[in-house]
C-alpha cells in the first residue's frame, strides 16, 4: 500500500504494519514488518480471509484480482481492481466474460474492512483496440498507476493484445462513461 507525499508515491503503514493486497479469485491480504517477510491474513480457523469476493449480477461476478498497489488516501483505502462478468450470473448490460476495472474503498484503521465498493465498472472495454485479440469479449486489466505532473496515469492491457493509458486530471475531472441500462 502507498501514500501520495507530495507528488511520490510512498510506502505506507497501517497500525505500525506495511499492508498489501494480492489474489486472483478474490481479494486477500498480507502484512509485512520489514517489507520482505510477509504474513497472509487469516480468520480464526486459519484460513484465508477474503476481504472481496465476486458477486453476482454485477460485473465482478466470475472474479476479482487485483491491479495497481493500494493507495492510502484521507477517505480511506483506495484499491483499484480487475472484475470478470460471468457468462450466465454476471451482469447483463455487458458482455460475457467481460473484464472491466472496479474500485473498493477500505477502512484506514481497518485494512479488512469494505466501506464502498462500485457497483458498475469506472473502466470498461468501449474501444475496438480494447475489443479485438484474444479476448474479443473486450478486456481492460489494469496494472499500474501514476502520480506525474498532478495527474493519474492508469496503465491497463487491451484484450491481451495491446497496452494502453488512461488519464485522470483531479483539476477537471470529466463525467463517467453512460452504463447501459437493465
Amino acid at each position: 500500500m502507498t501514500t501520495l507525499k507530495g507528488n511520490k508515491h510512498v510506502i505506507a503503514k497501517i497500525n505500525g504494519k506495511y499492508w498489501l493486497y494480492w489474489g486472483e479469485h478474490g481479494v486477500y491480504g498480507a502484512t509485512s514488518d520489514n517489507l520482505i517477510d510477509w504474513e497472509p491474513v487469516t480468520d480464526n480457523r486459519g484460513t484465508l480471509k477474503a476481504f472481496i469476493s465476486p458477486r453476482d449480477g454485477y460485473f465482478d461476478s466470475s472474479l476479482t484480482e487485483c491491479g495497481p498497489p493500494a493507495v492510502l488516501t484521507d477517505k480511506g483505502i483506495v484499491l483499484l481492481y480487475n472484475g470478470k462478468n460471468h457468462a450466465e450470473k454476471g451482469d447483463m448490460r455487458f458482455n460475457k466474460n467481460t473484464y472491466s476495472a472496479g474500485q473498493v474503498l477500505f477502512s484506514p484503521r481497518d485494512p479488512t474492512s469494505v466501506l464502498a465498493r462500485m457497483d458498475v465498472p469506472f473502466l470498461r472495454p468501449m474501444e475496438s483496440f480494447e475489443k479485438s485479440g484474444q479476448y474479443i469479449d473486450g478486456t481492460v486489466f489494469i496494472e499500474g498507476l501514476v502520480f506525474f505532473k498532478q495527474k493519474w496515469f492508469l496503465y491497463y492491457g487491451c484484450a491481451d493484445s495491446k497496452v494502453a493509458v488512461a488519464i485522470y486530471d483531479p483539476r477537471h475531472p470529466g463525467l463517467m462513461d453512460p452504463v447501459p441500462e437493465l
